[in-house]
């Protein structure tokens, strides 16, 4: 519960701070976990980059802003964080499709993209075995591409796993006791790295690609269903 409680004050502050600079160390820092963990943790859960957010929360109160209020285009550029009038409309015209001053007529349809709320729920009562471990350092050996956050990632992974040639799948099989799908790493253009592997000891092999994953303590679930 201390972790909802967390992720909630640091939403809040988010949401004060829309119209003015907002630090993401600050944020990570009230949420109680480094910067790199929260900004992973949040796009999990959420499903969008912080910054992604941040940015469609912006956009929706500059909206609101241009049809209630007399505020000049300019001021409200610079109250939401852009540099200058063109990069603010460009903006506003990708996520709303159409002009700041088009917003402020009648009857133009907006979007409007909420606060974030997090809650606990419970449902049913079915039970999920798990253990913790600490693991060794290891390798995995595969194949990798990287994809965006923000423009279908489960999609375009299926789509990986789905293109990926079946020699290849059952080359990397063969370096180890069956595959994996690892995630790895978060990077300022909103991209993440995902491998098809395996966990292995051999030689990595020309035509594929190796990480290697650190001493950790792990969370280990049970899950049982089908398989690709």
């Amino acid at each position: 519960m201390d972790t909802l409680e967390n992720m909630k004050n640091a939403i809040d502050y988010i949401e004060e701070n829309l119209d003015a600079e907002i630090e993401y160390g600050k944020v990570a820092q009230i949420a109680l976990c480094s910067q790199y963990h929260f900004q992973r943790m949040f796009a999990f859960l959420i499903g969008i980059p912080l910054s992604e957010y941040i940015r469609r929360r912006r956009l929706t109160l500059a909206a609101f802003d241009l049809q209630n209020s007399n505020e000049k285009i300019i001021d409200l550029a610079l109250k939401y964080g852009y540099n200058s009038p063109d990069s603010f409309s460009r903006a506003f015209m990708a996520m709303h499709e159409v002009t700041p001053s088009k917003a402020r007529e009648k009857g133009i349809s907006l979007k409007a993209y909420p606060r974030v709320t997090f809650s606990l729920s419970i449902k049913g009562v079915v039970e999920m075995n798990y253990r913790i471990e600490q693991k060794n350092p290891f390798v995995v050996v595969g194949v990798k591409q990287r994809f965006s956050h923000i423009d279908g990632l489960g999609e375009n992974i299926g789509k990986m796993w789905s293109e990926t040639p079946q020699e290849t799948i059952s080359q990397i099989a063969g370096l180890g006791n069956g595959l994996v799908g690892v995630y790895s790493g978060m990077y300022e253009d909103n991209t993440t790295d995902y491998y098809i592997a395996a966990i292995t000891e051999q030689d990595t092999q020309s035509n594929l690609c190796k990480l290697e994953i650190p001493s950790l303590t792990w969370a280990i679930f049970e899950i049982i269903g089908p398989m690709w």
